[in-house]
């Protein structure tokens, strides 16, 4: 498949903002893919070469790297590239510009050599993945070459979208829910069987083996997949509410409570010796908890077998819970036997969703916990999630503040109805989190994700000091933004924080996000924050929930950032809906309370 059919349909795909009209062109793209490379092309529209989850290296190719092989490419001197950079603020334009330049130039000469030198979708593949996996003393003259290479080969429109996606700055504006969809009307035969291929991708969350699947094997088998150890299943995820009574009642009055511990989700897969541990951003995490995977390996009974649980720091002497921040050591410390030993860990299981080849995600909460508790070996690293089962608000409150005073966020309530199944990658009223920051009666926190940056004044003048910050929209498939939030960063966060703007920086709005709002710099929704503010209120410059009040959107007042959510995904980010909620539920207590200070 020639590679300039993907280019034609990204350059028709980045001037088009429709959801419907994107979805229709993406799917003539789909239509026009050969089946062989039909995972490679979703892989290319995600940005990426390969899903997450297999831990492969990135491109490696910063601006200076990417200035030296155009120029080598294309015979033009580096610092007139930069110069070109400069001015447009797009590596891909710049491309595009030269190539079309000496295109014109010699136009006798470029047809003669497009007969011979048609890039093809997979041979741009393969030397991207060269370029990403090539390592060693001359890696990086290797990966130039290779680089360089491809760039002589492309048309200009081609050159432009391998810059870009070497880059990280594809700007298509596509989300994996679009995609879904295209696949859908593709493959399936109409967007009607979306939900068969959304559960497939929820349960192996690799979209270009899902289509992969549909091209070859079409929506029966899609139907009817199962979990897969080695693929990690998109986690299932929780509404919140404040109030114990309301909890209990929309889980059918009686609920099954378990301690909301602040670790680390670890989703752990055993295909025979082989373990796997993906965190709740689907990375494989694997080896910064070898003691964690030595622990189920021995502990937990199978060959086979998907589980998931939170991965807790705790004090070697007492065993008590230590704070999440305890884990950061395990990523930034070379030696991993030496951090085992300073920051040892637990494994607090609450849910198993594969066994011997069966899917448990079909099945109640009550089976699927039966199981769990079925095949652990009695230990003290691998447990069961602490936990009761109650209908009677009391207690849930007294298990409540029994889990803070051990150290924990709160409790996560769930449902043991027969419709209780493990609702992969989605986020639903079977699941409850009943946290400690609600019980605040000024202050509640969300997950927010950072879309743009403003330049601080006076002592902070020259840098970014102030962020803005948005709820994703899970229906639209965008960010929408909530609130503008300067205080609570540190000096040193402060600093590192310039260098990912540096990374994530763009000239124009992510299509996928949605502002009234123009902030200095505009960003890649990438990084994910948590944030604590006083009240939510109606706000005419945020874009939160707007279709729903006249006079604005919903925004955090005073807002302060708590910490960085490293294990969130921008999807995994607090929706529109939940804080449409959270809204709701406070003008409801002042209503209740007319003394309380509200909106």
């Amino acid at each position: 498949m020639e590679f300039k059919v993907i280019a034609e349909y990204f350059d028709r795909l980045e001037k088009i903002s429709s959801r419907i009209q994107l979805t229709s062109l993406l799917s003539d793209l789909f239509k026009n893919t050969d089946k062989d490379v039909i995972d490679k092309v979703v892989y290319l529209i995600q940005g990426k070469l390969w899903p997450d989850f297999l831990g492969m290296p990135e491109l490696g190719i910063g601006d200076k790297f990417l200035i030296k092989a155009l120029s080598i490419a294309t015979g033009v001197n580096e610092d007139e590239i930069d110069k070109l950079f400069k001015n447009i603020g797009d590596l891909g334009e710049v491309a595009f510009e030269i190539k079309q330049r000496q295109q014109g130039s010699n136009i006798l000469s470029f047809l003669g050599a497009q007969k011979s030198t048609t890039l093809t979708v997979e041979e741009a593949y393969e030397d991207l993945t060269k370029i990403a996996t090539s390592t060693g003393e001359r890696s990086r003259d290797i990966k130039i070459r290779l680089l360089a290479g491809l760039l002589k080969k492309a048309s200009p429109l081609e050159a432009k979208y391998l810059v870009r996606f070497i880059d990280g700055r594809l700007r298509v504006g596509i989300g994996d829910a679009t995609v879904l969809d295209a696949l859908s009307i593709t493959f399936a035969g109409g967007q009607n069987f979306r939900p068969y291929v959304e559960r497939a991708y929820n349960l192996r969350a690799d979209l270009g083996n899902i289509a992969r699947i549909l091209a070859f094997e079409g929506i029966e088998k899609i139907k009817n997949i199962k979990p897969e150890p080695g693929i990690p299943i998109r986690p299932m995820l929780a509404e919140r509410l404040s109030d114990p009574a309301e909890i209990l009642d929309k889980v059918g009055k009686t609920g099954l409570v378990d301690y909301k511990y602040d670790g680390e989700r670890g989703q752990i897969h055993k295909h025979g010796d082989k373990i796997f541990i993906f965190s709740r951003r689907l990375e494989n995490i694997t080896s910064q908890y070898p003691d964690v995977a030595e622990y189920v390996s021995k502990f937990v009974n199978g060959s086979e077998f998907i589980i998931e649980g939170e991965i807790i720091p705790v004090d070697p002497d007492t065993g008590e819970m230590r704070p999440f921040q305890e884990l950061m050591h395990r990523k930034r410390k070379n030696d991993i036997h030496e951090a085992i030993k300073d920051y040892p860990v637990n494994v607090m299981l609450f849910d198993i969703m594969y066994y011997e080849g069966e899917d448990y995600t079909v099945k109640p909460l009550p089976e699927r916990r039966k199981k769990l508790e079925s095949i652990i070996t009695d230990n003290d690293k691998v447990h069961i999630a602490d936990h009761i089962i109650t209908d009677d608000v009391n207690k849930l409150k007294e298990f409540f503040y029994q889990a803070i005073s051990d150290g924990a966020e709160g409790v996560m309530v769930k449902s043991l109805a027969p419709d209780s199944i493990y609702q992969a990658g989605s986020r639903g009223w079977l699941w409850i989190k009943f946290k400690r920051d609600y019980q605040s009666e000024m202050a509640d926190t969300v997950d927010l994700v950072l879309v743009g940056a403003f330049y601080g004044k006076g002592k902070k003048g020259g840098k970014f000091s102030s962020f803005l910050m948005g709820a994703y929209n899970p229906d639209k498939d965008v960010f929408e933004t909530v609130c503008k939030v300067a205080s609570g960063f540190s000096d040193a966060e402060l600093d590192e924080l310039q260098k990912k703007i540096a990374e994530l920086r763009r000239n124009e709005p992510h299509p996928r996000v949605v502002s009234s709002m123009v902030p200095d710099v505009w960003l890649t929704p990438s990084l994910v924050a948590e944030i604590i503010g006083a009240e939510i209120t109606i706000s005419p410059l945020h874009t939160c929930c707007k279709d729903q009040y006249a006079i604005g959107g919903l925004s955090v007042r005073f807002p302060r950032f708590i910490r960085w959510r490293p294990d969130k995904s921008p999807e995994d980010a607090t929706t529109n809906t939940e804080i449409l909620e959270m809204y709701k539920n406070q003008l409801k207590k002042i209503e209740e309370n007319p003394t309380d200070k509200g909106t």
